[in-house]
């Protein structure tokens, strides 16, 4: 793989200013976007007399902690509007979740807010190595969904040539990639799984591609991943953060040069760490629930927002800016079987340990009489494998697991193909038990 860090010369100041001097922007900007909420945002008024603090009670950085959170509960309390703070006719652009589980999560942004956001994406390309001039392949889904638009003005932004594919139609990937020769992919882990499948069933050599770089997100994703796409591909892969309610993608991002987390844009996002369980600010390097703060959006400032994502704030390496370790999983995500915590990161990293299984995987939960059982279902490698090796690869696996995780487990290992393939975000769990 090409050394592709960017040179010194070519990053924003901010990147690489001293501590004291982002400090001091950030403090300057919290002050304004606590206040703009306040002043603006019927609901933060609220929010704040109820908890007796005012705008003016936030003299340090810390404190921050003094504020309420806002949960994604209080986006749909508020639906759809009611969390903006200028006026509708100001708001440019809308974004939506899919609602999936109750009203959508609306977010609205002003035209300042779009240029932010591509100035944002565009500082994240950068970091992975991209470079003006580059074509970049956008395969996340365009539309009210954050990932395409949001990749798409971010390159435009670097100076890229854009192919805006959205996702679906995977043979067509394959060809475009090949026939315009993109070096850059943005697209989800999951998907470029499935991307890279295509070219094998093509016929292909995928390290023989023209992709250099893949900018993977909207979704947690190990580095026994990485190394697995970079492999198969002879490419860079590297992590890029966001989501809706915060901006989209463009949070934070890893550098090519490290890869060993994501340094978050700390002149835009104001990140803490808190106790999921308490509430409690933790202090860096202690792994908790992930936590935002917006310092400059206009249309949709966002306070304390609890993403419920799981890791832990490091100092920087390749940029000044604090790193975010990679997303470990969600505590929403989280499964609790017979008293033992487990993520589907964790189960894809064991996975990935096992000859001849495929990186494509789902997680079934059942009830057996009062007990809860899990079922993985994962695929091999080929069609053609003997009963006798399957067995051994499912039994290899049951042991990895239990041995590393501590949970029991029962593998039901298909010929590819046999697990329902994502063109966007990935169906970790499929939750069969009993409700009620």
């Amino acid at each position: 793989m090409k050394d592709l860090a960017p040179k010194r010369e070519e990053l924003d100041p901010i990147e690489i200013a001293s501590r004291d001097e982002i400090a001091a922007l950030q403090l300057a900007r919290l002050k304004w976007s606590v206040k703009h909420a306040y002043e603006n945002v019927p609901h933060y008024r609220r929010r704040f007399d109820d908890a007796g603090v005012h705008p003016d009670d936030l003299k340090q950085l810390s404190d921050l902690s003094k504020f309420p959170f806002t949960v994604k509960t209080d986006l749909r309390d508020n639906y759809p509007f009611g969390m903006f703070a200028v006026p509708r006719e100001k708001v440019v652009r809308l974004h939506a979740s899919s609602g999936t589980t109750g009203k959508p999560t609306v977010v609205g942004y002003t035209a300042n807010d779009i240029d932010v956001w591509a100035d944002c994406v565009g500082r994240s390309m950068r970091a992975s190595g991209t470079r003006p001039g580059d074509i970049v392949h956008i395969a996340y889904g365009y539309g009210l969904f954050t990932g395409g638009l949001g990749a798409h003005y971010g390159a435009e932004r670097l100076g890229c040539t854009v192919v805006p594919v959205s996702g679906g139609m995977t043979a067509r990937q394959v060809t475009l990639i090949e026939d315009f020769g993109a070096s850059t992919i943005m697209v989800t882990p999951s998907y470029m799984l499935s991307i890279l499948d295509e070219y094998r069933s093509q016929g292909r050599d995928p390290r023989q591609s023209p992709l250099q770089i893949g900018i993977f997100g909207a979704e947690p994703w190990t580095n026994a991943m990485r190394q697995e796409i970079e492999q198969a591909f002879d490419m860079h892969a590297v992590d890029i953060y966001g989501l809706s309610e915060v901006m989209g993608p463009g949070v934070a991002n890893e550098c090519v040069e490290t890869k060993d987390g994501l340094h978050i844009w700390e002149d835009h996002f104001y990140p803490e760490i808190i106790d999921p369980e308490t509430g409690e600010p933790l202090p860096d390097g202690e792994k908790g629930e992930l936590v935002f703060t917006s310092l400059t959006k206009e249309a949709f400032p966002i306070i304390r927002y609890r993403t419920r994502d799981l890791t832990r704030l490091l100092p920087g390496t390749a940029r000044s800016m604090r790193r975010m370790e990679k997303i470990t999983g969600r505590s929403d995500d989280m499964m609790i079987l017979r008293g033992v915590n487990v993520f589907p990161t964790q189960i894809e990293e064991q996975i990935l340990t096992v000859d001849g299984l495929a990186p494509h995987f789902q997680i079934e939960l059942t009830q057996e009489g009062r007990m809860d059982a899990m079922t993985v279902h994962v695929e091999t490698l080929s069609a053609e494998v003997a009963e006798e090796l399957r067995a051994a690869a499912c039994r290899q696996l049951c042991d990895r697991i239990k041995d590393v995780i501590g949970v029991t487990v029962r593998v039901n290992a298909t010929p590819p193909g046999g697990v329902a393939r994502s063109q966007g975000k990935a169906v970790r769990i499929v939750d069969n038990r009993r409700k009620g």
